[in-house]
Order: C-alpha cells, then structure tokens, then sequence
C-alpha cells in the first residue's frame, strides 16, 4: 500500500511540474529592457556577414533597433529595408515612411531571400 501511495505521489508532482513547465508565462517584450541597442544597417551587416555567430548572440532576444521607414503596412514595418517589424496591434496612421524611428522587439530570425532581420512583438519607443 505505501509503494501505491509513493509512486501516486510522484505521478502527482511530475505533472504538476509538468504544467508549470509547458504553461510558462508568455513574456512581455514592451516591458522587458532592451539587452542590445542598434541601427538597422549594423544588425543587417553582422547577419550577413555571420548567420550563425548573430543567430547565437540576437536569437530570442529583446533589442532596439533604429532607422528610417521604408515600407509600412497595418501590422508591420520595414526599417531601411534590413528589418522587419511585426507589431501585434495596428500601427498609428500618423507614421510616415522616410521618417526615423526607433522600435523595441524580439529577434526571430534573418530573412536569407529577403536579406532582412525579423522582429515580432515590437512597441514603437519614439
């Protein structure tokens, strides 16, 4: 009756770890500080001229990245055409391309046909 009761246990706290590990709280970006500070021409230059060494040092992170529009859509803007930014909430009308900006978000990945940096979950700082 005891093994019963020990291995009942231990079915018990491996889920509980189990759910705690799988429904982790889902990180807030806008809040979070920006570990790097960037232009969109220096993030571009070290992702093509090393994919793997910036994979390892931007993947998953939070950074600021700054310059000019060059294409912007509902959700989504384009920094000197070098990176992406997707937003989770529709971008304010009153931005227009060819104006600087600067925007926090979280690196996703290098775009190798389009040459861009991909950032999701950005928050416009200025």
């Amino acid at each position: 009756m005891l093994k019963r009761i020990v291995i009942f246990g231990i079915i018990i706290v491996a889920a509980i770890v189990g759910y705690n590990y799988i429904y982790q709280d889902h990180r807030s970006i806008e809040n979070e500080k920006a570990e790097f500070v960037l232009t969109s021409n220096e993030i571009a230059v070290q992702f093509s001229e090393n994919l793997l060494a910036s994979e390892q040092t931007y993947l998953n992170k939070t950074i600021e990245v700054s310059g000019l529009i060059s294409e912007i859509n509902t959700n989504n803007i384009t920094l000197d055409d070098k990176v992406f930014c997707q937003f989770s909430e529709a971008v304010e009308p009153s931005i227009k391309d060819n104006s600087k900006l600067k925007i926090k978000g979280r690196v996703i990945g290098y775009d190798d046909l389009l040459e861009q940096v991909k950032l999701d979950q950005c928050t416009i700082i200025n």
